[in-house]
């Protein structure tokens, strides 16, 4: 069985994100199996939820296009089913706690585990509430990925030490999207997380060209991207696969230092 580890396995990590059902599953499907050929080594798959309050506009847009397209967590969840007839790098979903609850947060998990989910990542669930999924979570094998920002400071240890499957640094303040320039201390966040536990650590947030994945993979395990990904699907819909496939591949070699 994929672990959400595995991903971190083969050295530095490149972790695309994609809204599921923008602008179709079928669309979704064909990008996630462009992406796994073309070097992702983790995809986070985005349930759409009507107010994802961690997004940026471009992330946002991308959630109301799939809901009006009729994107229902059923439906993804069928979705990964069948990508795992052949996809077989980790995939872990991002989505919101009211997702999860309004499913049902046993049915949700379970139905993780069955369609081959690695993990989830709550970006509205602090590290102070995740007692609420994380038990859950574990009894049926997934990660509940934490997250640090550049605020959690002295909190940074306590998360880390409690983290399961990579942490998921966050690069900047605000809101996802793209960003001219990253000022935080990834470095410093880091290192505070490998001094409290042995985990990988992913940074994501504003990251959108080779230059700066290159940057950020420096100091860290893995480097996630999303709003960027999300642009080319927006602009050009069902004809981003080569596009979004060419631009994992780029990022990919400059995560590993051959861009």
């Amino acid at each position: 069985m994929t672990r959400t580890a595995d991903a971190f396995a083969e050295g530095k990590a490149f972790i695309p994100f994609i809204t599921c059902g923008d602008p179709d599953l079928e669309t979704t499907a064909r990008l996630v199996r462009a992406m796994a050929d073309s070097g992702a080594d983790l995809i986070e798959l985005g349930i759409p939820f009507s107010d994802p309050t961690a997004e940026g506009p471009v992330i946002q847009q991308a959630n109301e296009r799939a809901l009006k397209a009729g994107t229902t967590t059923d439906k993804v969840f069928d979705l990964v089913r069948d990508l795992r007839r052949d996809v077989t790098i980790p995939m872990v979903f991002m989505t919101y706690a009211n997702v999860v609850f309004s499913y049902g947060k046993e049915r949700f998990c379970e139905r993780c585990r069955e369609v081959g989910i690695q993990g989830m990542i709550l970006p509205d669930v602090p590290y102070e509430e995740k007692d609420e999924f994380d038990p859950v979570c574990k009894e049926n094998g997934l990660d509940l990925i934490s997250l640090i920002a550049p605020t959690s400071e002295d909190r940074i240890g306590r998360i880390a030490r409690d983290a399961s499957g990579f942490v998921y640094c966050v690069s900047s303040l605000g809101v996802t999207g793209v960003r001219s320039e990253i000022t935080t201390d990834i470095g410093a966040m880091v290192r505070l997380v490998k001094q409290a536990k042995d985990i990988p650590c992913a940074i994501g947030f504003g990251i959108s060209t080779p230059d700066q994945a290159r940057q950020m993979a420096q100091h860290a395990d893995g480097v996630i991207v999303g709003s960027a990904i999300m642009k080319l699907i927006a602009k050009h819909g069902r004809d981003a696969e080569p596009l979004a496939a060419e631009y994992v591949k780029q990022m990919k070699d400059a995560v590993r230092g051959q861009g």
